[in-house]
């Protein structure tokens, strides 16, 4: 009853609740209420959460990561050079900084070490870089004028932009 209540101060306006949060799971709004007092910042970690299809662990995590700061946090020219979904897309691309916390890794860890920490929590680390992105492979092998070189980590991004 507490967070029913919670909810209904949280969300004054019914259309909102509606667009928002009333789409997402009741223990994924009891972690935005008890994690988060501002409502610009819940609605944007629902839509979000809603979007990415988080589950509550992760919503969790980016809260506690501050996601909502660090989104698109690097300085770029993309909303004077790119058109709109491009520029929104290549933005989110570049937040600031990554947060490899969940990685457990040492101050002096060395490239590979990463390596092996990304390869063993690649769901984690997809969901940070976000949607459309897909782990291809580690040590991935490539051909170059008959030259064999490995690429540490390949990841291919798919363009989910929805076309109009």
């Amino acid at each position: 009853m507490r967070y029913m209540k919670a909810l209904a101060e949280a969300y004054p306006d019914e259309a909102m609740l509606q667009r928002s949060v009333a789409i997402l799971p009741w223990r994924h709004n009891i972690v935005l209420l008890e994690k988060l007092k501002d409502q610009e910042q819940r609605l944007w970690y629902a839509a979000q959460a809603s979007g990415n299809g988080w589950s509550r662990d992760i919503l969790a995590m980016q809260i506690d990561s501050d996601l909502f700061r660090r989104q698109g946090g690097a300085v770029t020219n993309f909303d004077r050079t790119l058109p709109s979904p491009q520029s929104d897309l290549a933005q989110q691309l570049l937040k600031d900084p990554y947060n490899f916390s969940f990685l457990s890794l040492e101050k002096d860890a060395q490239e590979r070490d990463l390596e092996r920490a990304l390869v063993t929590h690649i769901r984690d680390f997809l969901l940070e870089l976000g949607v459309g992105f897909s782990f291809v492979g580690s040590q991935y092998p490539l051909e170059v004028d008959g030259q064999e070189f490995k690429l540490n980590l390949l990841f291919y991004h798919s363009n989910c932009a929805a076309s109009s």
